[in-house]
């Protein structure tokens, strides 16, 4: 955990009709100095839309050698890796050959469009990589707190994310898939 980072704590509970996962996850996450609120948030969008019990966050930003979050085997095996952002080959290539399957979630429109425009070529010859876009409809900042509790469901394909006093909306864009 990074010196300066800012503690905050989640609980969610998650409903998801069109995997049939029903459960609830407690959480304490470090936000690092140089992430936004908006960037923690997508953290745990990544991990509402790929819950299950073996997946966790990871240190991510202060490290190089870990995603944002992953799934492992009982034998230390990566099963999943799912990265933030926009990241480059190097790092793409390093983690698909370390894991069953990579997901790379991206979430800021213009930049990820022109991103992916340049790298999609690239990018067919990974065989275990998604790439997915989020669109995000609402205020996803303002959920941010120190302590949230968010119900969190999704239906069709949309994730519907509801505190008391917001709601927001995020959908997908498969420009990948694996």
């Amino acid at each position: 955990m990074a010196a300066n980072a800012t503690i905050h704590k989640a609980s969610l509970n998650i409903a998801n009709m069109d995997s049939h996962y029903y459960a609830e996850h407690n959480f304490t996450l470090a936000k690092h100095p140089s992430e936004n609120d908006y960037r923690l948030m997508v953290r745990l969008i990544t991990f509402i839309l790929n819950a299950n019990d073996d997946l966790v966050f990871c240190k991510g930003i202060s490290q190089d050698d870990e995603p944002d979050l992953w799934q492992k085997a009982l034998d230390g095996d990566i099963k999943l890796w799912i990265d933030l952002g926009q990241p480059d080959e190097k790092r793409i290539k390093k983690a698909c050959g370390r894991s069953d399957k990579v997901i790379i979630y991206t979430y800021q429109d213009a930049s990820a469009s022109s991103w992916w425009k340049q790298t999609e070529k690239v990018l067919k010859r990974f065989k275990n990589l998604s790439v997915i876009n989020l669109n995000i409809d609402g205020d996803l900042e303002a959920l941010a707190k120190r302590a949230m509790v968010l119900q969190c469901n999704i239906s069709d394909g949309e994730l519907t994310l509801l505190d008391d006093e917001l709601s927001v909306a995020i959908t997908e864009d498969r420009w990948k898939e694996s």
